[in-house]
């Protein structure tokens, strides 16, 4: 059945406003608890991603440590540097978060 069908037969029934009432609320529970954090978090992310910097010591999406050696503007990417001589390019949107206490450049 669809939704639709749902609601007709709800409404003949007498109960249409309140069927419609608590379909209203159930979706905004599951936007305060479920959409809005994650847009939240998302936003977050991708503030960290723009104001990224040489120097600073982040974590890749595949769990990479590394030191940010060069940013490349034209293709997106960045240069982490994760050992002692040893680079990396990676894409700028990988990287996920920032690590404070990475054991970069060990």
């Amino acid at each position: 059945m669809t939704t639709m069908t749902i609601l007709l037969q709800a409404a003949q029934q007498g109960g249409g406003m309140q069927m419609i009432i608590m379909m209203v609320a159930i979706f905004a529970i599951m936007w305060f608890f479920m959409i809005r954090p994650q847009n939240k978090k998302q936003k977050e992310i991708q503030n960290f991603r723009n104001n990224l910097a040489v120097g600073a010591e982040v974590i890749t999406s595949g769990g990479i440590y590394g030191k940010v050696k060069e940013i490349k503007e034209e293709d997106n990417s960045l240069i982490l540097e994760i050992a002692s001589g040893v680079k990396v390019k990676v894409d700028r949107n990988s990287v996920y978060a920032a690590a404070p206490n990475a054991p970069a450049g060990k």
